[in-house]
C-alpha cells in the first residue's frame, strides 16, 4: 500500500495505527506507522493559506456537513491521516494529529490534544486541556488508547502508551504514564507496570512519600494515581452529557 492510499484509509477508518486482539490487548500496527513515516519522508515543506508551513501532503482536513462532524470555529485542526467519525464534536482550539482515531459521538473539548496514532473510542468525553500523547517512533511503541464511554477530566495528561479501559473516569488533573504508579484502593493492590486502567474505574490524582530518605525528611512526595471506586448509578448520573449539545 502506498503512503497516499494509507492516508486515505486512515481517514476513512479502514485501517488503524493500533488494533485490539481477542484478549482485549492493544498492539501497534507497525506497517501503518511505517507508512506514516514514509509520507513524512515524501513530503516537502509548503506554504498554506493562513501563514503556516507543513508537508505538502499532510494538510489539515476540511469537513462538510455530510461528514457528520461538528468542528466549531476558532482554531481547531485535524491533520491529514486522522479519522474522525460521525457525531464527533471538536471545540476550539483543539488538535488531532496524523494517525489518530476518534470514534462516534466523542467530544473533544477546548485546548485538547489527540496525539499522533492515539486511539479514542465511542462516546468518550475529552474535557478541556486534556493531552493524549502521540507516538510515531519507536516504530513498535503502542499509542495511548481511551476506550468507549470513558470520561477524561479537565487537564488530564495520558502518555507513553497508557490504556484507559471502557467506562473509566479520570478526575481533573490525573496524570498517567509508564512510570507513574496507580493504586487500586478498592481492591488494595498496585497495578502492574503497563497494566491498563480497569473498566469503570474512577481515578483521582494522588501522592506518595518520596523513596529517598533525605526527600522523606523534607516531607516531599511523588505523583501517583488512585482508584477510589468503580462506577455506579450515582456516579453515572453525574456524568450524563446534555444531549442538546449534540
Amino acid at each position: 500500500m502506498s503512503w497516499l492510499e494509507l492516508l486515505n484509509n486512515l481517514e476513512s477508518g479502514a485501517v488503524r495505527a493500533a488494533t485490539q486482539d481477542d484478549n482485549g490487548q492493544w498492539h501497534a500496527n507497525v506497517e501503518v506507522k511505517q507508512g506514516i513515516l514514509e509520507a513524512f519522508k515524501n513530503g516537502t515543506n509548503t506554504e498554506f493559506a493562513g501563514g503556516f508551513v507543513d508537508k505538502h501532503n499532510l494538510a489539515p482536513q476540511e469537513f462538510t456537513a455530510e461528514n457528520g462532524v461538528r468542528m466549531v470555529p476558532g482554531g481547531s485542526s485535524v491533520r491529514r491521516g486522522a479519522h474522525v467519525a460521525q457525531g464527533t464534536i471538536i471545540m476550539p482550539p483543539a488538535y488531532v494529529n496524523i494517525g489518530a482515531f476518534i470514534d462516534e459521538g466523542t467530544m473533544v473539548d477546548s485546548h485538547a490534544l489527540v496525539g499522533s496514532c492515539a486511539q479514542v473510542g465511542k462516546n468518550v468525553h475529552l474535557s478541556a486541556a486534556v493531552q493524549l500523547g502521540g507516538v510515531l517512533e519507536p516504530i513498535g511503541a503502542s499509542p495511548v488508547v481511551v476506550e468507549d464511554d470513558a470520561f477524561i477530566g479537565a487537564g488530564c495528561v495520558i502518555v507513553e502508551g497508557v490504556v484507559v479501559k471502557k467506562g473509566a473516569v479520570l478526575a481533573p488533573g490525573v496524570r498517567l504514564s509508564a512510570t507513574i504508579p496507580v493504586y487500586d484502593c478498592v481492591n488494595e493492590r498496585q497495578l502492574d507496570k503497563g497494566e491498563p486502567i480497569p473498566e469503570y474505574a474512577i481515578v483521582i490524582p494522588g501522592s506518595r512519600p518520596a523513596s529517598n530518605e533525605w526527600a522523606r525528611e523534607q516531607g516531599l512526595s511523588m505523583s501517583c494515581a488512585l482508584i477510589v471506586k468503580y462506577r455506579d448509578e450515582q456516579s453515572d448520573a453525574s456524568l450524563l452529557l446534555e444531549e442538546v449539545l449534540r
